[in-house]
């Protein structure tokens, strides 16, 4: 059998990525693909590899997770995040959590430490003082950025639904080399959302889901209409039924599209590291790391690639 080829695959969220923003975006992406396959290069598990890739992007301003969530109603970072290990199905998630840097991290320790799979707002709150996890000042998280766009949300003829085209969900999907796979996702949600509000990605099967019978896969978009069809599952339903990641992938995209309306991104990987990057909104910032190749992009039919060694090169001297 020899040994399984271990393969990252990220996303830094579907939506409508502005000019300005395009080089951060794709800088992101690709150090955190870079750093999750450093983990997975060195013998580490698909779980610590997702992790380590979504951490990188929670901590980059770039994205709406971590530092530089967008702001709920009355102007406060409230974020959700999901990790998943598809050996046994063991997952960890929490929801609607304030003042910490990285959500990911906190639904790792949910996953390892407790019995349960989902603490939210006050009870998670609780959770991360009990295991040592330090508090952050509220600032720290928001960006000049997520505090205009609160501000024009807030004007009586602005229309957040066209600022909510521009999300920022970020994810991670791996195998690894003993063939397990593992998904992780986190996010700071809608631009104006109602205290409270949790979407898709806290929601297991919805933001992300993981099972090494099949493969695993993430989430970005418009957080109801991924919970209605349940999109990660039904992705790896479709790769059950004999689909590749990529058709599965635009299968259920385009079943969310037609039944409500819904648009929305997600990467994909399966147990014998095949993998997809796919999206119906205008863009989703993406990046994947397989046999020492380095694939991003942004827009629909634009892949770059280099070696890993170049990349890294690049990484080293500031992108």
């Amino acid at each position: 059998l020899g040994r399984m080829k271990a393969v990252i695959v990220v996303h830094g969220g579907a939506g409508r990525i502005f000019k300005e923003r395009e080089e951060g975006c794709r800088a992101g992406v690709v150090r955190a693909a870079l750093r999750g396959y450093g983990v997975l290069k060195q013998g580490g598990s698909a779980v610590d590899a997702v992790e380590v890739a979504v951490q990188s992007m929670e901590d980059d301003p770039h994205f709406n997770a971590g530092c530089g969530s967008v702001l709920n109603e009355k102007g406060e970072v409230e974020m959700d995040a999901i990790i998943m290990d598809g050996k046994k199905l063991d997952s960890g998630a929490v929801s609607a959590v304030k003042c910490i840097a990285n959500p990911i991290k906190l639904a790792r320790l949910v996953m390892e430490k407790t019995q349960h799979m989902l603490l939210t707002d006050h009870g998670a709150h609780l959770f991360a003082q009990a295991m040592g996890i330090p508090e952050v000042p509220r600032e720290k998280l928001i960006t000049e950025r997520s505090r205009e766009r609160w501000k024009k949300n807030l004007e009586p003829d602005s229309n957040p639904e066209e600022f909510q085209k521009d999300l920022g969900t970020v994810g991670a999907v791996a195998v690894d080399s003993t063939g397990n796979v593992a998904c992780a996702t986190s996010t700071g949600g809608l631009s104006n959302k109602l205290i409270g509000r949790v979407g898709d990605t806290a929601c297991i099967g919805s933001g992300g889901y993981a099972d090494n019978h099949s493969g695993a896969t993430s989430t970005t978009g418009h957080g109801e209409s991924i919970m209605k069809v349940v999109l990660a599952r039904l992705i790896l339903y479709h790769m059950e039924q004999g689909m590749s990641p990529e058709v599965a992938a635009d299968t259920a995209l385009d079943y969310m599209k037609t039944r409500v309306g819904g648009l929305g991104g997600v990467i994909v990987v399966n147990k014998a590291g095949e993998w997809a990057a796919r999206f119906s909104t205008k863009q989703m910032s993406w990046a994947t790391v397989k046999d020492n190749e380095l694939h991003y992009g942004i827009h629909a039919g634009e892949r770059h690639v280099k070696s890993v060694d170049e990349a890294l090169a690049s990484e080293s001297e500031g992108f």
